[in-house]
């Protein structure tokens, strides 16, 4: 049974990273009519709902998912990123800093726990964070928008812009620099 439900779960990871979404969703929605009380199915289709845009989606199957395993480290990441993708920031920056505990030096944990920290006025330690994770993804465009944007307000304006240039975003060196003007 556990052999079958990882096959299941490396299916529907192959399917996402093809992008086969809607493929994804149908064959979470088939194991889950056998499986209804296996969380890392809710997982999954919390992610297939990140990506396809839908965070009420997304956040209702990781309320499932938490109900069966509270302490599932992917389950505990994904609930502290839907939170920050509402806006919900001190939340999802508590629940990221659990995740960072479980899954330490994840750069897409630090990614977002970094951001989440830039956002609450915490900026120091955003950028802190946010060079960690550089450190371990040196080619992560959005580790390094993320980085940019909070150097940028940190006033450190020519480094940030250098990792925006890095990261392909040169149009938000201007939308920055714009708002900035405008404060």
């Amino acid at each position: 049974m556990a052999d079958a439900m990882v096959r299941h779960i490396g299916e529907i990871e192959d399917l996402k990273y093809a992008g086969k979404y809607a493929e994804a969703r149908k064959r979470v929605e088939s194991y889950l009519l056998k499986h209804a009380d296996d969380y890392r199915l809710y997982e999954e289709l919390a992610d297939i709902s990140l990506y396809e845009g839908d965070l009420e989606r997304a956040e209702t199957s990781m309320e499932v998912a938490r109900k069966l395993h509270p302490e599932s480290a992917t389950g505990t990441y994904l609930m502290g990123y839907i939170l920050l993708s509402k806006g919900r920031f001190s939340e999802g920056v508590e629940l990221l800093g659990k995740a960072n505990e479980l899954f330490p030096n994840n750069p897409e944990i630090l990614r977002n726990l970094g951001w989440g920290n830039t956002v609450l006025g915490e900026v120091s330690k955003g950028i802190v964070l946010l060079e960690r994770a550089l450190n371990l993804a040196p080619d992560d465009a959005l580790i390094m928008e993320d980085l940019g944007v909070a150097l940028i307000s940190d006033g450190r304006i020519m480094e940030g812009e250098e990792y925006l240039r890095k990261a392909g975003k040169e149009d938000r060196i201007a939308e920055l620099k714009s708002i900035m003007r405008a404060s």
